[in-house]
């Protein structure tokens, strides 16, 4: 019974309606289906394994708008660039890691003018392997 309806009974003046709505308990009334669903989360596994390795070998710079559009859309790049002046690869690293940088993700060399473009939700193992291509003059 609520401040008022005490407040209404001590001073007498408790209506036969005010009764009939005091006596409904509430407490009963919660879904327990919706406490269920808070402790047990279902995730779809068919929406969170659709992860895309996408190769690519540009050869000029205006390929990397389609690269780019790879990325934001949350696939991984694997980023050939052999065929490519020194110029253009420069431009080519610097734009696909702003974007990558944008997403949240992380580009990393994997071999000679090769790299990985990888978004946010994708991990990256074998830092050691950097090290290595970093000491044998593969440099970012």
């Amino acid at each position: 019974m609520s401040f008022i309806g005490n407040l209404k009974e001590m001073l007498g003046m408790e209506t036969e309606e005010d009764t009939e709505f005091d006596t409904i308990d509430n407490t009963n009334d919660i879904d327990t289906n919706d406490e269920i669903g808070k402790r047990n989360k279902v995730v779809n596994i068919h929406a969170t394994a659709q992860l895309q390795v996408i190769l690519v070998k540009p050869e000029v710079f205006q390929d990397t708008k389609q690269i780019a559009d790879h990325l934001n859309s949350k696939k991984t790049v694997v980023l050939n660039l052999e065929s490519t002046t020194p110029d253009v690869t420069r431009r080519i690293i610097d734009f696909l890691g702003g974007v990558a940088y944008a997403n949240g993700g992380n580009i990393k060399p994997v071999a000679n003018n090769t790299f990985i473009i990888t978004p946010y939700n994708v991990g990256f193992v074998g830092e050691d392997l950097v090290g290595e291509l970093e000491n044998n003059g593969v440099f970012l």
